[in-house]
């Protein structure tokens, strides 16, 4: 089993590019709907627009509490150059980066173009 969290925006393509320009993923899927972000290959993210199908579960956007109690953490085997995107893409950092002593690992966490909070996490052992 993979993950293959879906989140809901108003800017698909927006929202896309943001998570390629800073996590360094690549559009699988394309659109103004619905996008599937890929990781070497691999789809580890999806992306649908609110007003796009009719899908009862999915949310809704009028009401603020979207995404609360949600991390989107994902882990990096490139920390240092996930960081180097990060300050490039003038990402909002909301902590770190820093080193978790409990998870023996760095991690930054980030709020994107949404308001969802993204976690980034090098792997276990790496302690910059």
């Amino acid at each position: 089993m993979h993950p293959q969290p879906l989140i809901a925006t108003h800017d698909v393509a927006a929202t896309s590019a943001w998570y390629q320009a800073v996590l360094g993923l690549e559009s699988g899927h394309g659109g103004s709907d619905y996008d599937q972000l890929m990781y070497d290959g691999r789809m580890v993210m999806q992306l649908h627009h609110w007003d796009a199908h009719h899908h009862p579960y999915i949310g809704n956007p009028e009401q603020p509490s979207r995404g609360n109690g949600v991390l989107l953490w994902f882990q990096t085997d490139q920390f240092d150059a996930f960081m180097q995107r990060v300050t490039a893409q003038n990402a909002q950092v909301l902590e770190g980066p820093k080193v978790n002593t409990n998870a023996n690992h760095r991690e930054v966490w980030l709020r994107d173009p949404n308001g969802y909070v993204v976690v980034v996490a090098g792997a276990y052992g790496d302690l910059g």
